[in-house]
């Protein structure tokens, strides 16, 4: 079982000069607590669940690539980027580049674009759910074909691609994971073009448990071994030495990730309460040293 880490709010103290020191500083020390993977909440205008629309907030694909000079190993990704928030062809530059210049790190996490506020605050165009669900199909489709070096036309309804040429190619495959809270239409789209979901923890077992099995079954409907699929969740994570108020103690989180665990979760994606605190990474590498020997159980 691993952690990766969730960078959610950039209101850091010290102003813009203070963001890109303050960054880097959080990276590093989630490299060295033994993080996995560090991912990016890809929004322009910051969303409600984390702070206010006028909060600071960078630019998802620039701070992956910024995080990529600054560490070796953690994998690097967006949790996620909405599906027609730029257009699939240079997008797909961006991640194969980011693969390439981090050394072979680089995930596509991709989902249905919901926050019309930024969409009709940087002119973005807006469409219908269906349209946006359509769209997202077939950026899935062109990201297997570009992955794979595929280089022949592509005309789909809402895209046409006439010379899908992206070299460099990418070190490895970028791993796809695709996420979004409107199950009835993602998860016919996880089952068919994922190499991972994601899930939010919230609801708790039981929730989690129903939308697994409703993952389960689209898998079996298109013929796909349920298993291939790995499995992340997401949920915030504060950890203190008492376990007072909202937080938990190193011993609480292990049992609650190895939780997850027991149910095929392989990647737990937190949001640390405060990355700025000099305690939360040294909790944090206590947690992923005691998570390493926990295994995740395929169901």
């Amino acid at each position: 079982m691993r952690i990766g880490l969730l960078l959610d709010r950039f209101d850091w103290p010290g102003g813009p000069a203070a963001q890109g020191p303050t960054l880097r500083r959080i990276a590093v020390e989630a490299e060295q607590a033994g993080v996995a993977s560090i991912w990016i909440n890809d929004h322009f205008l910051q969303i409600p669940l984390f702070g206010e629309v006028t909060d600071p907030i960078l630019e998802s694909w620039t701070v992956l690539a910024h995080l990529a000079a600054v560490t070796r190993r953690v994998e690097l990704g967006t949790l996620t980027t909405g599906g027609h928030h730029r257009h699939p062809g240079p997008l797909l530059k961006i991640v194969t580049t980011l693969d390439v210049l981090s050394g072979g790190r680089a995930w596509l996490g991709v989902g249905p674009a919901w926050n019309e506020r930024e969409q009709l605050a940087l002119g973005i165009p807006t469409y219908s759910w269906p349209e946006r669900f359509a769209q997202l199909e077939e950026l899935l489709q062109v990201a297997h074909r570009a992955f794979a070096g595929d280089r022949s036309p592509y005309a789909g309804e809402h895209l046409r691609l006439a010379e899908p040429v992206f070299s460099p190619p990418p070190l490895r495959r970028p791993p796809i994971l695709v996420g979004g809270a409107h199950e009835r239409r993602v998860f016919p789209l996880v089952a068919r073009y994922a190499d991972a979901c994601n899930l939010f923890e919230a609801g708790g077992l039981p929730m989690l448990r129903l939308k697994l099995d409703l993952l389960r079954r689209r898998c079996e409907e298109i013929g796909r071994d349920f298993a291939t699929l790995r499995r992340t969740s997401f949920g915030p994570l504060h950890l203190t030495r008492t376990g007072a108020g909202d937080s938990q103690t190193v011993p609480a989180a292990l049992e609650r990730f190895a939780t997850l665990a027991g149910e095929g979760f392989e990647l737990a994606i937190v949001a640390l309460a405060d990355p700025l605190d000099p305690a939360a990474f040294e909790l944090l590498a206590e947690l992923v040293e005691a998570l390493a020997p926990v295994t995740a159980t395929p169901r």
